[in-house]
């Protein structure tokens, strides 16, 4: 997780994913290169390490049956994912040579995220816990994974339809009168001078 994003975003859905999800961590920074804690995971006996970032070359969870994964995960995967900002993932990412070497995995993502309170650089873009999320339930399908998903977004769920009634509150601080719930590209909307989604988290 980027820094900006561990002191500011105290409500992220890094954190929430974090809070989720067993067996997971947060580790803090920009270049991973050196950092130990990455590197003890990634040197792991029985297990291999994969980033999950998009990617043309990428291994496809989506494209893929039960035994590629499995034989290509192994038994115990570790998988890294970059929390921040797209501007600060591809910083963390240009600078830690570590995770540059991992096989990336992806998935076609054929949902458009709920995270219409923030920007998204493409209408397909999911959030942190969304990605996981979907992830999750590909491994299960693949028989790498047995956790319950169930119930896995109602709180990123509830965060946004909280923010939601507060902005399009007429009594609030922060209300916009032509506020829009329609999920909308970053590059759609900025041709768009009424600008339909403006909200941002600070």
């Amino acid at each position: 997780m980027h820094p900006k994003e561990y002191k500011k975003e105290k409500n992220g859905t890094g954190h929430m994913t974090n809070l989720q999800l067993e067996n997971s961590e947060i580790i803090v920074g920009v270049d991973f290169t050196n950092n130990i804690r990455v590197n003890k995971l990634l040197y792991q006996e029985n297990s291999t390490s994969f980033l999950l970032y998009p990617g043309k070359d990428n291994f496809n969870l989506s494209l893929r049956d039960s035994s590629e994964i499995n034989s290509t995960m192994g038994a115990h995967p570790i998988i890294f994912l970059i929390d921040g900002t797209w501007p600060c993932a591809r910083k963390i990412l240009k600078l830690s040579k570590n995770l540059q070497k991992l096989k990336r995995i992806s998935f076609d993502n054929e949902i458009k995220s709920k995270f219409i309170i923030k920007q998204q650089p493409e209408s397909l873009c999911l959030s942190t816990i969304e990605s996981v999320y979907t992830v999750l339930n590909l491994l299960k399908e693949g028989n790498l994974e047995q956790c319950d998903t169930k119930n896995f977004l109602i709180p990123f769920e509830k965060m946004i339809a909280y923010q939601l009634e507060y902005m399009l509150n007429p009594k609030s601080k922060n209300y916009v009168a032509t506020a829009s719930k329609i999920v909308v590209a970053k590059d759609l909307y900025k041709k768009n001078t009424e600008r339909n989604i403006i909200f941002e988290q600070e």
